[in-house]
């Protein structure tokens, strides 16, 4: 939703602001990150200093802090209590940095953890003025450092699986006006942006071997072509540099790249797929994993921390080293070729989502509870 489409917040008020500049022209890049967060933080101060001028005074203040909105509001409002929520916080080493040898950044590794620490800084300047902070996954948590990790809570934001189940009517048209049903052995990519981070390279890398071995088979890749996450390539796009890797060996009659599509799409589509595939670097989980496995579809994911906390291999999925295209392959075939097992796993994955992850009955009410403790809180003064 965009913020003039979100439902009204009881006794809230919602204040739109317009930022006309958003960094300056100089050629460093790390001036220019730097700078278009002092100027969010500035503009959403002033938009805070208006509504204070108001009469406008919270109770609870919570928000994101990486892009720096939210870094002057305590000194607005100190007397309320403020929470951040804490998705990731970088580091030159141990997650997503450096993870891929293939783009590995090259010169100095001091370079590189300076460049970490500048990245991180916003996220720092909230840590003495902030009550507490929520996460939700542990692995995201545990990114932060010590000296704040004792105040996050870790609550997912929530899957609404009463909306994402099983669908055994499900089905898609394909714009050659093709229907792919339940019926049909739909494999599954799903990204925003099809690039690295969410491994692209290594999924396009095993559509041969997969392809060859399940020639009824049909993929579905789903994101757009620009970047999300990490650098973008030294020309053209990422999806066209990998596909171009493998088109040869590929009977592209059975391989659908169908861009970014509407979400209510995406819900039928994770019901028709049969096997869903998903990588990430040691970054922040997508939605869309845990959407899959509410869905009823059985997954095959790499064997990196995000997903270690959520799928119990050989249980509620399968999981394979990230850097092994032959390795992904094989667990997708050993699924496609094992209906009553794959039954199994994925209805122990919405299981599982449901327990853990549910939007009603789990996520939301540990939120609330989170909010509440937080205006029990004493307020810390602004820093």
């Amino acid at each position: 939703m965009t913020m003039n489409d979100a439902a009204p917040i009881p006794n809230g008020v919602t204040a739109t602001r317009s930022i006309s500049r958003h960094g300056s022209d100089s050629k460093d890049s790390w001036a220019r990150d730097m700078e278009a967060k002092v100027i969010r933080a500035h503009v959403t101060l002033e938009s805070a200093v208006g509504l204070r001028q108001e009469g406008y005074v919270p109770d609870v203040i919570v928000g994101h802090p990486g892009w720096g909105d939210t870094l002057f509001l305590k000194n607005v409002w100190p007397e309320a209590r403020f929470g951040i929520y804490c998705e990731f916080f970088y580091e030159a080493q141990g997650t997503d940095i450096n993870f891929d040898p293939e783009f590995k950044s090259a010169g100095d590794p001091i370079i590189a953890d300076c460049r970490a620490k500048l990245k991180a800084l916003t996220q720092r300047l909230h840590f003495p003025m902030a009550n507490a902070g929520i996460s939700p996954t542990n692995f995201q948590a545990d990114t932060y450092p010590d000296e704040f990790r004792d105040r996050i809570t870790v609550i997912h934001d929530g899957i609404d699986t009463r909306n994402i189940r099983p669908r055994p009517d499900a089905g898609i048209q394909l714009g050659s006006g093709k229907r792919l049903t339940r019926q049909d052995e739909v494999i599954t990519f799903v990204a925003r942006n099809l690039e690295p981070y969410r491994g692209y390279h290594i999924f396009m890398r095993a559509l041969p071997k997969l392809m060859r071995e399940r020639p009824n088979a049909r993929v579905i890749i789903v994101g757009g072509n620009g970047v999300s996450y990490g650098a973008a390539p030294p020309e053209g796009s990422w999806r066209e540099r990998f596909l171009g890797e493998v088109v040869g060996e590929l009977d592209m009659s059975r391989v659908h790249f169908v861009g970014n599509i509407p979400y209510d799409v995406f819900t039928q589509l994770m019901a028709v797929s049969k096997v869903h595939v998903y990588l990430t670097y040691p970054f922040v989980l997508s939605w869309s994993l845990l959407e899959a496995m509410a869905s009823g579809t059985a997954v095959v994911a790499s064997d990196t921390a995000p997903l270690q906390e959520v799928i119990s291999h050989g249980e509620t999925g399968l999981l394979f080293p990230f850097f092994d295209p032959d390795g992904l392959a094989a667990q997708v075939c050993s699924l496609l070729e094992d209906e009553p097992r794959r039954a199994s796993m994925a209805a122990k994955a919405r299981e599982h989502v449901i327990a853990n992850y549910d939007l009603t009955t789990v996520s939301l009410p540990r939120q609330m509870e989170w909010l509440q403790s937080l205006y029990e809180a004493e307020p810390l003064p602004p820093f």
